[in-house]
């Protein structure tokens, strides 16, 4: 993840470049707020004499001061301005509102006197806005304008024009935000595959100064045994470097990856795994499997194979010379389970770790990165002494 990225995280939205939209939003209606709370008390200090109930109003006035100073800091952070610090806030406004009817008097009330927050109520409504985006704040917008209509004048002129203009302030803010995420999640999802695409280049060009010159060394002395002047087996190693080397080439370059000789390029039929894991057993590796034949998806079987593989030859270089294994097939209703032991040395909690960091990823990619792409697991036990046991399970729904 970018810079920009884990800021937009901490702050509430994706951001990218390391600029965001919504948090200046924020710090502005903390601001308001602080501001709309200065006007009502400036407000009501010229007019509490007209009040039926002045001390009420102190009051309640005096509660919206602590609460507003006192969620100052929540409202300049979408993660600490929770749904229910919101919810307060508009319980306090709806509060005010209703209070103003009760302590104002009458006559004050059908000449649009203000009610004891007055514009404050609009930070609520902006903070739904922000949050959540239009249909929140569309939402405390409709309760703030009930509260108005049947608690302070009713249906007048001057409460239906505040209702319209605080719905129309907070539904375009809540709009407007929402197209803010989506621009910004979008440019950092732009800027991830653009770092990606750099990663790639630069790994291109190691593989091209590395491997792919060493498997095409081997492929041409691949073709000169097969020309007489070395082995078979030789000739067989080149053969299979060409391959390697080919696809290599394609996945470099995004295209499709050559076509596979021999039964594992028939992908359509499904396959019995044992069949697959025979050329495993030898005089040190023994396996076990049902006596009918375990069928899974070409692919899938192709990969299953492929990881326990991968296990086995880890077994061949880092158990010992005189190390066994035992490998275990499972054919269940739901899933095809295969364990591979051995009484090898083990290795240390921490280690398969270290190897990962060190760039060796023959169990995360290898192993674990096949089973997930199967949807399945692949868990490794070891104790010192005690050798290892990787058990990869494959669920047959994913695998289909």
């Amino acid at each position: 993840m970018t810079e920009g990225a884990r800021a937009g995280a901490v702050g509430g939205t994706v951001a990218a470049g390391g600029m965001s939209v919504e948090l200046p939003l924020w710090k502005a209606i903390s601001y308001f707020r602080v501001l709309a709370l200065c006007y009502a008390l400036l407000r009501y200090f010229n007019s509490y004499l007209h009040f039926l109930h002045p001390v009420a109003g102190w009051i309640f006035l005096g509660a919206l001061t602590l609460w507003t100073l006192a969620s100052t800091r929540a409202f300049s952070n979408p993660q600490r301005c929770t749904w229910w610090v919101l919810g307060f806030d508009l319980a306090l406004a709806v509060t005010g509102i209703v209070m103003s009817g009760l302590t104002d008097a009458p006559a004050r009330i059908s000449h649009g006197a203000p009610t004891l927050p007055t514009i404050w109520a609009a930070g609520t409504v902006l903070g739904f806005a922000a949050k959540g985006g239009w249909r929140p704040s569309a939402a405390a917008g409709s309760v703030v304008g009930v509260a108005n209509i049947l608690g302070h004048g009713g249906p007048t002129g001057d409460n239906i024009h505040n209702i319209v203009l605080l719905m129309v302030a907070g539904v375009a803010i809540g709009y407007v935000i929402e197209l803010a995420r989506a621009s910004e999640a979008t440019l950092t999802r732009a800027l991830q595959v653009e770092a990606a695409t750099r990663e790639r280049e630069r790994l291109s060009r190691d593989i091209h100064d590395g491997v792919l010159q060493v498997l095409a060394l081997v492929q041409r002395r691949g073709a000169e045994s097969a020309d007489g002047t070395g082995g078979t087996d030789f000739a067989e190693l080149g053969r299979l470097a060409g391959e390697q080397e080919r696809a290599l080439r394609a996945l470099m370059t995004g295209g499709p990856l050559p076509a596979q000789r021999g039964p594992e390029a028939d992908a359509a039929e499904p396959r019995d795994l044992t069949a697959l894991l025979r050329p495993h057993a030898d005089e040190r590796i023994t396996l076990s499997a049902p006596g009918t034949p375990v069928l899974l998806p070409g692919p899938a079987a192709s990969e299953l194979a492929a990881a326990v593989g991968a296990a086995v030859d880890n077994v061949r270089r880092h158990a010992g010379e005189r190390a066994r294994a035992w490998i275990l097939v499972e054919d269940e209703p739901e899933a095809v389970t295969v364990s591979i032991r051995d009484d090898g040395p083990g290795f240390a909690p921490g280690r398969l770790g270290e190897a990962e960091r060190a760039g060796r990823l023959g169990v995360s990619q290898s192993i674990r990165g096949r089973l997930l792409d199967l949807g399945g697991t692949a868990e490794l036990y070891s104790t010192p002494g005690e050798g290892v046991e990787v058990e990869l399970r494959v669920p047959r729904e994913g695998a289909e």
